[in-house]
């Protein structure tokens, strides 16, 4: 289908859909129950407007460049691919671990100007960063957590440093947060290694069954109770220090009981109406109630206009969501008509970006997104 036919589809079905504000005051003050956090307008205006984002996976994860956005975990499953790389390359585990990459994510190119301006040029309306992904590295400066981007690796804000480039070219600012998975649930049953749901599986003989007390808290190999301090503790930190408009979660919060989502929610509620804007949170897989959040189709879509608002993130890339020496990409007329099709049944789009581990987006990215913006620049009213 032609493109400008697709996006005067999107026109249409956009008109026909209903998307109002709900019938409700505004609650000055938001309490930790779902019955208080249900009266907060979920879906807020600017984001029904914006349609498309861009974020970046870039941390720590980017450092071994290889395979793809697994390959944190999937190093320290002997017998794959990614194991036997990491052993050839690095030594055995025991001696060189995934930690061991920090002092190798040196940032050194990162431009917080260029990449706001790189968002602003694709037509971009909302953008930002991973703030945290599954391997427990903060690119922030975090009081919580020691392995942060301000006192490893760059020595750099990286989030405040993109936060205020962002929101200075009048984008909303997204952080996205993957710290959930990180979790070991079985941390000392040796049956049950590979069947954990955390980002890094228990052994013995590696890092990840570190009782070091600051290694072990990269690996996710701590008390729950702790974990959940943490997790809370810094989404309380993005909030209060970055302001960040939408806050997306990855899967597996089902590992965070609820009343710690409750008051992660009444604090950022409370934080909006103190700073008189409007906020939206993400979920996936259902954990959170569709009363407080917008639901998000990693890779997916609704197939039919739905009255409720939702989100979509896609990446520019091809087998990993981080940057490896051999990604494969998307073409810009692929992400187009995926834009198009989003935004035609009420959804936005929020597209990925995969930086190299020094800041830099390589050029076959950034022509894509320029395309992109091209394009925006001609059919955007439309979208």
């Amino acid at each position: 289908m032609k493109k400008n036919a697709i996006a005067i589809a999107a026109l249409f079905a956009l008109a026909s859909c209903s998307t109002a504000k709900k019938g409700v005051p505004e609650v000055r003050h938001y309490e930790p129950t779902w019955e208080s956090l249900a009266k907060y307008d979920e879906s807020a205006e600017w984001f029904k407007d914006a349609k498309f984002g861009i974020y970046a996976h870039w941390g720590v994860l980017s450092v071994p460049a290889y395979a793809n956005d697994w390959y944190p975990r999937n190093m320290h499953i002997e017998g794959t691919d990614e194991n036997k790389h990491q052993v050839e390359t690095y030594g055995p585990l025991n001696k060189f671990g995934y930690h061991d990459f920090v002092p190798m994510f040196t940032a050194e190119n990162f431009n917080a100007d260029e990449w706001a301006d790189l968002m602003v040029k694709a037509g971009a309306k909302f953008g930002g960063v991973v703030a945290e992904h599954h391997d427990g590295w903060s690119n922030w400066a975090s009081k919580i957590n020691p392995w942060n981007s301000q006192d490893m690796g760059p020595h750099r804000d990286l989030v405040g440093e993109l936060a205020k480039a962002i929101h200075k070219r009048g984008l909303k600012l997204v952080t996205s947060f993957h710290k959930d998975r990180n979790l070991q649930l079985f941390q000392d049953e040796k049956d049950k290694w590979l069947d954990d749901t955390s980002y890094f599986p228990y052994n013995p003989n590696m890092a990840t069954s570190s009782t070091d007390p600051k290694i072990r808290m990269m690996y996710g190999n701590i008390p729950r109770e702790q974990f959940y301090a943490n997790w809370l503790g810094e989404l309380k930190e993005l909030i209060d220090n970055y302001s960040p408009d939408l806050i997306y979660f990855d899967s597996k919060m089902t590992k965070i009981p609820e009343p710690y989502k409750q008051q992660f929610l009444a604090h950022y509620f409370n934080h909006s109406v103190a700073e008189k804007k409007q906020i939206v949170v993400t979920h996936k897989e259902r954990e959170l109630p569709n009363t407080v959040s917008l639901e998000d189709f990693e890779k997916g879509r609704n197939n039919a206009i739905t009255k409720d608002f939702w989100l979509t993130d896609e990446t520019v890339s091809v087998g990993s969501w981080s940057y490896t020496n051999n990604l494969g990409l998307k073409n810009d007329d692929e992400i187009i008509d995926l834009l198009a099709d989003i935004v035609s049944k009420n959804g936005a789009l929020m597209l990925n970006i995969s930086p190299m581990a020094n800041g830099t987006i390589p050029q076959n990215q950034k022509d894509i997104l320029l395309s992109i913006g091209k394009w925006l620049a001609i059919n955007g009213e439309a979208i």
